[in-house]
Formats: structure tokens, sequence, C-alpha cells
């Protein structure tokens, strides 16, 4: 009998952890939509837009949020060669660190979006890259570029944009 009591000590705290585990916590953060533009704008005319969104917590705990989307582009090893390496081209987003703070959203927003140049005159592609990271502050339901670039050949800008809606 002693050993059974014994057994039953050891278990009870697995059990109340694993019961704490399913147990849902009112204060473990709230839920919002971000949208994603990505535009290219040259002057005040936007030339091209693609969109992305996802769903992201302030929950401390939560995973960071990441898009990823995009194209292997095939490019050849050498000069003649019949054997291609592969570059990933495309849009990748990540959000991270994700609170409130005094009705505007904060959070540390990371954006890689690449393409092939339309003007190609060598084997290889050119690819044009643009890279950000920053913390960024977003009004809540208001469209806001957090990054811009200027295209270092054209009049062209690459901007992002995002909105933030709170979801219930």
């Amino acid at each position: 009998m002693p050993k059974l009591r014994n057994r039953g000590a050891r278990l009870l705290p697995l059990i109340l952890f694993a019961g704490t585990c399913f147990a849902q916590n009112p204060d473990s953060g709230k839920f919002y939509k971000l949208d994603f533009v990505v535009k290219e704008v040259e002057g005040a005319k936007v030339l091209n837009a693609r969109s992305y969104s996802m769903i992201i917590s302030t929950d401390k705990s939560a995973p960071q949020g990441s898009i990823r989307t995009g194209s292997k582009v095939p490019y050849p090893t050498g000069p003649g060669s019949t054997q291609y390496n592969y570059a990933d081209v495309g849009v990748n987003i990540d959000c991270k660190s994700v609170q409130e703070v005094a009705g505007e959203l904060s959070m540390i927003v990371s954006a890689d979006i690449s393409s092939t140049a339309p003007e190609q005159t060598t084997p290889a592609p050119v690819i044009r890259q643009n890279r950000w990271s920053s913390i960024v502050l977003v009004p809540l339901r208001k469209p806001t570029v957090v990054f811009a670039s200027d295209d270092a050949i054209t009049k062209h800008q690459l901007q992002l944009e995002v909105t933030a809606t709170p979801l219930k």
C-alpha cells in the first residue's frame, strides 16, 4: 500500500501540469490580422501590387509569424555549362515581438523581397533584392507604409504597407 501512495504522489504533479497545458488563459494575448501589400510605385501611380496576410498574437509564447512565397530561378553553374544552380526569389516577411501600445501595434518586421530584372542580357538572371528589418509602430485599422526603397536603376520605389486589424 505505501508503494501505491508514493506513485500517486509522483504522478500528481504531472497530472496537474498536464491540466494547465489544456486550460484556456484569458490573458494569453490578443489576435490581429496583418495585411501586407508590396507596391511598386512611380510618383503617385501604383505600377504593381501584391497582397499577403497572416494572423498573429501578442502572446509572448506564440511563435513568430512568417510568410514565404516565391520561385527558384535556374542559372548555369559556369559559362557554357548544362548544369544549373537555383536562386530563390520572392517575398519573405517575418513578424515577432508583437504588442499593443497605446492603441497601436508594435512589432519587429523583417522583409526580403526579390525578383528577376525584366532586362536580361546575360545567361545568369539579374536579381533585384530589397531587405528591411526594424521595429515598427502601426496604427490599428489604418494602412501604413513601414518600409520604402528607391530602385537603383529606374525611378520606381518599392513599398511595404501593413494594416493591423484586431480580431475578436
